[in-house]
């Protein structure tokens, strides 16, 4: 089959062990690139186990840095050693166009389904990616069986969809945005299915009673009909296990982590605030309220639930639930 070739491409051998590392020579040099500027995140491409992964995050540390990770799933061995790689990376992204091809296009929507369900229940964020809207590359707007497509991985159940060659080389960059962003929204709009998730945390983890209290305070949103859960964080451990539950209302978490505020933009649902005056937790609730309500994000006689750890000044894991009305 012919097509056009450009420079600067990758090639795939599908069904192929490749004994090449996941991260180059050319990987490396871009990371120190990114490190000495201070990105918030990076995506490793053609991960295929936790290695791949932990020698990443090795290289980071080594910089004194605390970018999270994302791992890009392309190659057949990642969906083998899936569970191993969710453990380690900091989020997920399924990279449809290679993927399909290493392992057949027609194996790649179970696939995207078995990947969200899994980061969802361990409260990582997963992107989907790649041929999102791949007409509107040369068209004014996208096809239905696109619409559709875009829709079903809302419903799915992933944090963030991203395009690719539709804004780095279309014509129509900031159109395909808008249909994307109007499909997204009409579907979180009316799909009640990706809502109020109520997942399980495991029970061996050492985070398990700090997670039964989020899943709790997630749980307790639709019995008050709260507008809003409000939480602390200093690793964005409490926002990833919020946004996982899927609350409906809003998530507002602040953190004395100035670069975790430009990392939350990936994750579902988050709206996060620079926050360093941790004193008492009533006094902290108060203020963050009184933040909230400035911002006209809050109104009076909103149903709010504030998560917290005591005592706050530690910043240990969330211990805390309070449900208020804003007066």
């Amino acid at each position: 089959m012919g097509g056009l070739l450009k420079s600067k491409k990758g090639i795939n051998l599908p069904f192929t062990n490749i004994s090449s590392p996941s991260l180059t020579e050319k990987d490396t040099e871009d990371l120190m690139f990114g490190l000495e500027n201070d990105v918030e995140w990076i995506a490793l491409s053609f991960v295929r186990s936790q290695i791949d992964i932990l020698l990443l995050k090795h290289l980071i540390r080594q910089k004194n840095k605390t970018c999270k990770v994302v791992a890009k799933l392309e190659k057949p061995e990642a969906i083998q050693n899936l569970d191993e790689i969710i453990a380690v990376s900091d989020a997920l992204m399924v990279a449809r166009g290679d993927l399909g091809v290493e392992i057949g296009m027609e194996e790649v929507p179970m696939v995207q389904k078995l990947i969200v369900k899994k980061c969802n229940a361990a409260a990582k964020p997963v992107i989907i990616a790649t041929q999102m809207m791949e007409s509107m590359i040369t068209s004014p707007g996208p096809t239905r069986a696109e619409t559709n497509d875009v829709a079903n991985a809302v419903l799915d159940g992933a944090d963030t969809l991203m395009l690719s060659a539709e804004t780095a080389v279309g014509l129509y960059p900031r159109l395909v945005i808008e249909e994307m962003r109007k499909t997204i929204q009409i579907a979180e709009e009316k799909a009640d299915s990706i809502y109020q998730k109520n997942l399980k945390s495991e029970q061996k983890s050492p985070t398990h009673y700090n997670d039964r209290v989020i899943a709790a305070a997630c749980s307790l949103v639709e019995d008050v009909e709260a507008s809003a859960v409000i939480g602390m964080t200093s690793s964005g451990y409490t926002a990833f296990r919020v946004a996982s539950h899927r609350p409906r209302c809003n998530i507002f978490i602040f953190t004395s982590n100035r670069q975790l505020v430009s990392q939350m933009s990936l994750v579902w649902g988050i709206r996060a605030f620079y926050y360093d005056r941790f004193e008492s937790t009533d006094d902290t609730f108060q203020d963050v309220q009184r933040f909230l309500m400035d911002k006209g994000l809050i109104d009076k006689g909103d149903r709010i639930i504030n998560l917290a750890s005591m005592p706050i000044s530690k910043k240990q894991r969330t211990n805390v639930i309070k449900f208020s009305v804003v007066e």
